[in-house]
């Protein structure tokens, strides 16, 4: 047998290069490369390595550990999970920071490669410079943190222990049913030592994506349960999208007029001007779609968990003859609200099924209530894309609100607009070579209902998680994906505070993105929740502590972001009104580095509603009326939705 003597750590990177990926008979390199922030636990192991023989790894020096792993989730995600990055911190808070991206890979079901640093496997130094030390046990570390948030985890402790772990790394990884995040915690003192690995550990892999068709019998179930029904409906979520199914989604749509609504994940797989495309559904979903849904008596969910905001909180579907038929890789997920599944790839299974059923000539039973829906949507965006601030009559978009909060705003700057309305200019500007990319906050739902996306794959919403601090990050991986493309992050102003280290990353690659930073001096999404559920506004909104009541309660604190972001070396904008917008994302779009728009928001001006619940928690007993209605308000919703 031929070996080769290398250090665990040089063996990693020899490995990383070897991994190939064929989806449809195309052959392409999966790892592109490695987002690295060095300390102790990883310089002089994984570090040297990648110094001395990167291979084709690419390596980027990411600013924050959790911001990294997110831009390679957002890689892996535009890229339809065929290609991924690495990321490899040091021990202890480096690693740490890196939880939290793990999750949102593994809720998203992205694939992604961490390689956190670990202490010593002799623990013969310990207590290492940032090793948490537990009483019960000398062999749990920080990395143990990452076991409940990862779809495959594991630890190096001996050289040779490498080969088993990557392999089921890679099995992981390219598994389009259950792929996620994985960990392999790397002792540092492992990473230097030096092993004789076979050679046959380093020969090409492909991993083939393979298409596989659900069986004749799931097919046959899923026709004769269709043939039953009048009025289906298709939400497509994010793994039509993954598996590229949007042409044979359509043209099953259309033959059989069957209309077709949109996860977060799923918008984009096929364009939003498709005349049976509905749009967003759900708690962040619009009024054609939710209507449409509420009568449907067949759901068929193509690529979807049914999250509770897809669901409205499994309250959605009100036709008491609903029944449920899924198209999913995962069989975990095809069995979700107690479904006729077809366990297999979206678009294989959907040209089956489409065969099966034109022989049955079947075809819906909707006349005009589509269009009727679509219509009055549309009367509906054109509303909301119009609305302009008055402070004698201006009446917030979310119920429950008085104007107060946005009057006060509006006079803090001098000028500020309506978020919907801000919404309505962006999309008219960009019309193609362009991808969103967004997360949290109110955003995702304003993007949902209104965003129209003319282009394939140009909408990128991380809402599996809804991670915080995901968009500016995100950004950067996307426009990793798609170089050509303009990539804009559009974030609030909470978010934008919470994590947007990346935005130098991207000014260090000449990897340019467009930050469109929605200020409107708070948490307003969490806002809006509390105060419609009959609280007041506490803790959300970032104004002063106010020293008369000693509450947060003062006036807002006014934050200049644009002039902050000018010392990352990136072009600034602060815009107040819609000439001023039109003309900084003109001008942005002609800059060669990263840009940053501070967009002055209107506080309450987002959307709100449309045909949906969202079940959250609301105290059970309280001197408040107000509190006490929003409690029987939601048992009431409670007693509809269905109990599985």
């Amino acid at each position: 047998m031929s070996t080769v003597k290398l250090t665990t750590a040089q063996a990693l990177v020899k490995f990383l290069n070897s991994q190939y990926i064929s989806v449809d008979g195309k052959e392409s390199f999966f790892v592109e490369g490695v987002f690295a922030i060095f300390g102790h636990g990883n310089v002089l192991g994984l570090g040297q390595a990648l110094e001395e023989n990167p291979g084709n790894l690419k390596v980027h020096q990411g600013r924050n550990e959790q911001g990294m792993a997110q831009a390679a989730i957002a890689f892996a995600k535009q890229s339809r999970r065929k290609k991924i990055y690495a990321c490899t911190s040091s021990v202890g808070p480096g690693a740490a920071n890196m939880i939290t991206a793990a999750a949102t890979a593994t809720a998203n079901n992205i694939p992604v490669l961490l390689l956190p640093g670990d202490t010593f496997s002799t623990r013969q130094p310990d207590p290492v410079l940032q090793q948490i030390e537990q009483t019960y046990s000398a062999a749990v570390t920080t990395n143990d943190a990452f076991k409940p948030v990862c779809k495959y985890w594991d630890r190096v402790v001996r050289p040779e222990q490498l080969m088993s772990a990557m392999l089921n790394a890679m099995r992981v990884l390219t598994n389009e049913g259950d792929t996620g995040a994985v960990c392999i915690a790397l002792p540092q003192d492992v990473q230097g030592e030096a092993y004789d690995f076979p050679e046959y550990f380093f020969q090409k892999r492909v991993h083939r994506i393979e298409r596989r068709c659900g069986t004749k019998e799931e097919i046959n179930d899923a026709v004769e349960l269709i043939l039953k029904k009048k009025k289906p409906l298709i939400i497509c979520g994010g793994g039509a999208k993954y598996s590229e199914a949007g042409e044979e989604l359509k043209k099953f749509a259309q033959e059989f007029n069957i209309p077709i609504c949109e996860t977060q994940a799923g918008k984009s797989a096929l364009e939003s001007t498709f005349l049976l495309n509905l749009g967003g559904v759900g708690v962040t979903g619009n009024l054609a779609a939710n209507l449409i849904a509420s009568d449907a008596d067949l759901i068929i969910g193509v690529g979807t968990r049914f999250t509770d905001f897809t669901s409205g909180s499994k309250g959605q579907f009100r036709n008491s003859e609903v029944e449920f038929l899924t198209i999913n890789a995962s069989r975990y997920n095809a069995e979700k609200m107690d479904a006729v599944k077809i366990v297999g790839d979206a678009k294989v299974s959907l040209k089956a099924l489409y065969e099966n059923l034109h022989l049955k000539g079947y075809k819906s039973g909707y006349t005009s209530e589509i269009e009727e829906a679509k219509d009055r949507w549309e009367q509906e965006v054109k509303r909301l894309y119009a609305i302009e601030f008055n402070d004698k009559d201006f009446k917030p978009e979310v119920a429950g609100h008085n104007d107060d909060s946005a009057k006060e705003l509006y006079d803090l700057y001098n000028e500020a607009m309506p978020q919907t309305t801000v919404i309505g200019e962006i999309n008219k500007f960009l019309q193609k070579d362009y991808v969103i990319v967004g997360a949290s906050g109110s955003l995702p739902g304003d993007l949902q209902r209104l965003w129209r996306s003319n282009e394939k794959y140009s909408y990128h919403m991380e809402y599996g998680y809804s991670c915080m601090g995901y968009e500016v990050s995100g950004a950067l991986g996307v426009k990793l994906a798609e170089p050509d493309k303009e990539v804009y992050a559009m974030t609030g102003d909470g978010s934008y505070m919470m994590l947007h280290s990346e935005l130098i990353s991207s000014v260090q690659e000449h990897k340019k993105i467009n930050v469109l930073l929605f200020d409107n001096c708070g948490f307003g999404c969490i806002n809006n929740l509390q105060m419609s559920n009959g609280m007041g506004s506490f803790g959300t909104e970032f104004r002063r502590r106010n020293e008369e009541t000693g509450h947060l309660d003062g006036e807002y604190i006014p934050i200049d972001f644009a002039k902050s972001a000018e010392g990352y070396g990136v072009k600034t904008y602060s815009v107040k009104n819609i000439k001023e917008l039109r003309e900084a994302l003109a001008d942005a779009k002609n800059q060669t580095a990263s840009t940053l728009i501070d967009i002055k928001i209107l506080p309450k001006t987002m959307t709100n509603g449309y045909e949906s619940w969202w079940h959250v928690g609301v105290a059970e007993v309280s001197n408040k009326e107000s509190i006490q209605k929003a409690y029987d308000s939601m048992k009431e919703n409670l007693s509809k939705a269905r109990q599985y």
